[in-house]
C-alpha cells in the first residue's frame, strides 16, 4: 500500500515540478562522486588491465552505494516518522524520473525556434546535446530535439520507473534503493562510458552494465508503445529492420519505435568538434519532423508511463 503511495506522489511530482532549479539532486552528487574517483584512477592506474579492474570498483561502488545510501535515508526517515519516510521516498524517486526535464529542454529549444531566432534555438540546444550546433538549419535542429527526448525516454523515464516497480515489489526493499541504482548506472555510462581517451578502459565496464540494465525495459518499451500507436506488427518489423543497424543496443531501439510510430525518420550525420559521425537511419521519412511531432513523442511517453504506473499500482495494492 505504502509503495502504491510513493510510486503515485513521485509521480505527479515529477509531472508537476521535475527538478527545481538550483536544488540539490542525487545524480549531481552522483556526478561529483564520479569525476572525483575517475580521476583518481585514471591518475592511479597507467595499465589498460589495470584501468579496466578500477572501472569495475568505480561503478559497482557507486551503483551499490547509490542504492545503499537511499535505502539507509528512507530507513532513517521510517525511524523518525512514517509521514517523513513516505514524503523522503516520494521525493527521492520523483529525482530518478525525468519527464519534466525532457518536456521542460524540448520547449527551451522549440521556443526561439517558432519565433524563427534559430541562432538562440542553436544555443539552447547545445546545452543539451553533444553534437555542433553552431551551423543547423531548423530541419536539424528538430531532428536532434526529437532524438534527444526518444533517446532519453527509456533510459530517464521508462526504465527508472521499472526498476522503482522491481523494488517495490520486493520486501525490505522498496523503489528508491533500485531506481537509484539504475540512475547511478546511466550516469556512469554518461560521464566515462565513451570509446575515446581517457575512459576506454576505465568506462568499459559502466557502458556494458548500463546497456544490459536497459536492454529489458527499453524492449518493454517498444512492445507497449506499439500497443498504444494499434499498429503494433508494423512498429516491430521497422524496429527489426533498422534499429539493429544503430552501434547502441538500445538508444537505437528507443528512437526507432518514435520514428516508426510518428512516420518520420531519424538518424543520419551529426557533426562533433567539427568531425562527421553518421548514424544508421531509423524509420521512413513519410512526413518531415515538425514540433508536433516532438509534443506527440512526449505524449506517447507520458502515457506509457502512466500505462505502467497504473499496473504497478493494481499489482501493488493486490500484494
Amino acid at each position: 500500500m505504502l509503495s502504491a503511495i510513493v510510486l503515485l506522489i513521485a509521480a505527479i511530482l515529477d509531472y508537476l515540478i521535475g527538478d527545481p532549479w538550483g536544488w540539490p539532486h542525487p545524480v549531481q552528487v552522483m556526478g561529483w562522486v564520479i569525476s572525483r574517483l575517475s580521476k583518481f584512477f585514471l591518475q592511479l592506474c597507467r595499465q589498460s588491465h589495470t584501468q579496466r579492474i578500477a572501472g569495475i570498483i568505480l561503478a559497482l561502488v557507486l551503483i551499490i552505494g547509490s542504492g545503499g545510501v537511499g535505502w539507509l535515508i528512507v530507513q532513517v526517515a521510517r525511524w523518525l516518522h512514517p509521514l517523513l519516510a513516505i514524503a523522503t521516498e516520494s521525493i527521492l524517486l520523483a529525482s530518478c524520473f525525468a519527464f519534466r526535464s525532457l518536456r521542460n529542454a524540448a520547449v527551451d529549444v522549440l521556443t526561439p525556434l517558432t519565433a524563427k531566432d534559430l541562432t538562440l534555438a542553436r544555443q539552447t540546444l547545445s546545452k543539451y546535446v553533444g553534437r555542433d550546433t553552431e551551423n543547423l538549419p531548423e530541419s536539424e535542429i528538430l531532428r536532434a530535439v526529437l532524438e534527444t527526448v526518444t533517446e532519453n525516454a527509456t533510459d530517464g523515464v521508462i526504465a527508472p520507473l521499472f526498476y522503482a516497480i522491481i523494488g517495490a515489489c520486493i520486501p525490505g526493499v522498496g523503489a528508491v534503493p533500485l531506481a537509484l541504482a539504475y540512475k547511478a548506472s546511466s550516469t556512469l555510462d554518461s560521464m566515462v562510458g565513451y570509446r575515446e581517451l581517457p575512459y576506454t578502459y576505465i568506462g568499459w565496464f559502466s557502458a556494458r552494465l548500463e546497456d544490459c540494465l536497459t536492454w529489458l525495459p527499453c524492449r518493454l518499451t517498444v512492445l507497449t508503445l506499439g500497443l498504444l500507436s494499434k499498429k503494433p506488427l508494423y512498429v516491430w518489423r521497422i524496429c527489426r529492420r533498422d534499429a539493429v543497424a544503430d552501434p547502441s543496443p538500445n538508444s537505437g531501439w528507443s528512437e526507432c519505435v518514435y520514428a516508426a510510430i510518428l512516420g518520420v525518420q531519424m538518424g543520419g550525420t551529426n557533426w562533433y568538434r567539427g568531425v562527421p559521425k553518421p548514424k544508421p537511419l531509423l524509420g521512413d521519412s513519410i512526413h518531415p519532423i515538425k514540433a508536433t511531432h516532438i509534443d506527440h513523442a512526449l505524449q506517447l511517453t507520458r502515457y506509457c508511463f502512466l500505462l505502467w504506473l497504473g499496473i504497478a499500482i493494481a499489482i501493488l495494492l493486490l500484494i
